[in-house]
């Protein structure tokens, strides 16, 4: 997909610059602090972090006691979602935590967070079931059951909460040639807001879905992040809304 929308023409005497041509196909959007005019054919969904650690009653936040009911919520909505977004042609992207196994560029600042005493099981450990946490390739770094990647779509691993420090996902997202990032899944108020800040502040239009992200913090966590999405960063919607509209549009869509 990201390669058939940055292409040049060629030929044996010629280079041809101009990109394929994307006609603009506008979704109008409730949204805070104001309605939103989405251009279709410049967005892309960021999926962030539905994974069996995060999510599942075996994966690792659980095995340490979290209660991941509230990360495993937002799963429902992401999944009537995305074959409404597919259906246009909006890119679907996967970001999940995926470190290398080895763990040589993860600095002692990140390994310490998710092993604050240096005792217990952090990242790159065994769980009972044999996975290891977070690591790229294992169950612990794959997208829950409840929600299926389809063909076309796209997976960046990251290594830290934002998807955009040491990884591809800039350089994915702009041969996607989008401008337009709608943001689900977990944790809303650390990885999914440090990476839409990140967005943000590289140019791109942020928008966060308000009923497709969940966090095992406290409340107030939440209420601050869509708070500071509004404030200071872009606009939070709803996934419900975004299927209305995409149901209103005329033509085969609609």
């Amino acid at each position: 997909m990201s390669v058939a929308r940055n292409e040049w023409g060629l030929s044996s005497g010629h280079a041809d610059l101009r990109r394929p041509p994307r006609d603009v196909r506008a979704l109008n959007l409730p949204a805070a602090p104001q309605e939103l005019t989405l251009d279709l054919a410049r967005t892309a969904l960021v999926v962030v972090d539905m994974q069996n650690d995060f999510c599942h009653p075996d994966g690792w936040l659980a095995s340490i006691g979290v209660d991941v009911t509230p990360s495993a919520a937002p799963a429902a909505v992401i999944a009537g979602l995305l074959p409404d977004l597919r259906a246009v042609d909006v890119a679907v992207v996967w970001l999940n935590w995926g470190n290398r196994p080895d763990l040589a560029n993860l600095p002692p600042g990140v390994r310490h967070v998710y092993d604050p005493d240096g005792s217990s099981t952090g990242i790159g450990d065994a769980l009972p079931s044999g996975s290891r946490v977070l690591t790229e390739g294992s169950w612990s770094a794959a997208v829950i059951d409840q929600l299926k990647a389809e063909p076309g779509d796209i997976f960046v691993s990251k290594y830290r909460m934002s998807g955009y420090f040491d990884t591809p996902l800039d350089s994915v997202l702009r041969n996607l040639r989008v401008d337009t990032l709608l943001f689900a899944g977990v944790n809303a108020d650390q990885c999914v807001l440090a990476t839409l800040m990140d967005a943000a502040c590289l140019g791109y239009d942020v928008v966060l879905m308000e009923d497709a992200v969940g966090t095992t913090s406290p409340e107030f966590c939440l209420q601050a992040t869509v708070y500071n999405v509004r404030q200071c960063f872009g606009f939070t919607a709803r996934a419900d809304d975004v299927r209305a509209a995409l149901a209103a549009l005329p033509g085969p869509a609609g």
